[in-house]
């Protein structure tokens, strides 16, 4: 049996590596690395696949964030509200720009935002609100648009866990999740299910206005080259990664297919399993795995990461701590909120090892070692 690895990018790489290595060596030949065709035709083909209008590539998905609340003219003082369980950078560009964070809860079976508690949030500060499509389950885009709208508020999508997910409205549309909002933003960090070899992101609007606000913060601030219209960022998506980008752009749904199999072979296994809770999956969204989470009922969590690491099975826990609960966030009040779902699911959460490179023999020893424990 191979090792076992959270996310096997090797062995992903090996089975294009022809494909990706001459594009790479089109880019280093062609020695325009920043900006240009490979880039342009990398965000069209993007933009084609996600139905979205606007594709803006940037250095990660975390400028991605911070350049979309930039270009909203969100300002020191506004609020934004957003889950507290998600990973930091959705609510640290926040405090890095001075907007408030307002956290508030998440639907114990999607772990994303809990619609019915968004409308007691608002304040007459409040400006955007920031749901996070959390492991590759979309957040309930529907209900969020309907108080968005209600409200006046931007809606800025956190897409960096799901990209490729078909999200099914009540009257039969879909849309990929990170085009439904007034702005969607994306990391191609290398374990994601589109992922670099190295840092990448990408930001998506419909909005003309919007599109060019985008592009000036990303760079500099820039109208034409040496004229700053506002003040921006450096941000840039490097032509190299655009290329093997584009080259994984080709398989990414038959990535989501491997990981959608993987995750029908975990719930097959664990089927049944009282202490095991398996990742919900609304008809309403096509949920593309960035990782596979269980949630454990009476049984030691803790216990069970150590115990499949002495194994050789690798599994992490996504989120140990809260962002209401980080020291970064005191300033802010974040020890004052009582989030006792977001609290509850930090205990109880685990993610087991999901990418397109497992194979049956791999899973079996990782579900058998799962149960073995939960069964002691």
């Amino acid at each position: 049996m191979r090792p076992l690895q959270m996310v096997d990018t090797k062995t992903q790489y090996h089975k294009i590596k022809n494909e990706v290595d001459a594009a790479v060596l089109a880019v280093m030949e062609s020695s325009q690395f920043i900006g240009g065709k490979v880039v342009n035709d990398f965000a069209t083909n993007l933009g084609k696949y996600h139905g979205s209008k606007h594709v803006i590539p940037c250095a990660n998905g975390t400028d991605a964030l911070q350049i979309a609340m930039m270009a909203l003219g969100l300002q020191p003082g506004d609020e934004v509200i957003t889950p507290s369980f998600t990973y930091i950078a959705t609510v640290e560009v926040a405090a890095l720009l001075h907007i408030k964070p307002i956290f508030v809860e998440v639907d114990k079976r999607t772990f994303c935002i809990d619609p019915e508690v968004l409308e007691n949030a608002i304040t007459p500060k409040t400006k955007a609100i920031v749901p996070v499509h959390l492991y590759g389950h979309a957040a309930n885009m529907e209900a969020i648009m309907a108080i968005a709208k209600k409200h006046n508020l931007f809606v800025i999508e956190d897409n960096a866990q799901a990209i490729g997910n078909d999200y099914r409205f009540s009257d039969g549309t879909v849309k990929k999740t990170g085009t439904i909002g007034d702005i969607g933003c994306t990391s191609f960090y290398p374990s994601k299910n589109l992922g670099a070899f190295g840092d990448g992101g990408a930001i998506f609007t419909d909005n003309d206005d919007l599109a060019q606000q985008l592009r000036m913060i990303a760079s500099h601030g820039q109208s034409k080259r040496y004229y700053h219209d506002v003040v921006g960022c450096n941000s840039r998506l490097d032509a190299m990664q655009a290329a093997i980008l584009d080259i994984k752009l080709r398989h990414l749904d038959e990535y989501i297919a491997a990981r959608q199999k993987a995750a029908d072979f975990y719930d097959r296994a664990f089927a049944g399993q009282s202490k095991i809770e398996t990742p919900y999956r609304d008809l309403n969204n096509n949920h593309v795995f960035h990782q596979y989470t269980l949630l454990l009922h009476d049984a030691d969590r803790d216990g069970l990461h150590k115990f499949l690491a002495d194994k050789g099975i690798p599994s992490m826990i996504y989120y140990p701590v809260p962002a209401h609960r980080q020291k970064m966030f005191d300033a802010f009040g974040g020890s004052s909120y009582h989030l006792p779902v977001t609290d509850w699911l930090t205990e109880r959460v685990i993610s087991l090892p999901i990418h397109t490179e497992l194979d049956e023999e791999q899973q079996q020893f990782i579900a058998s070692a799962v149960l073995e424990f939960i069964n002691l």
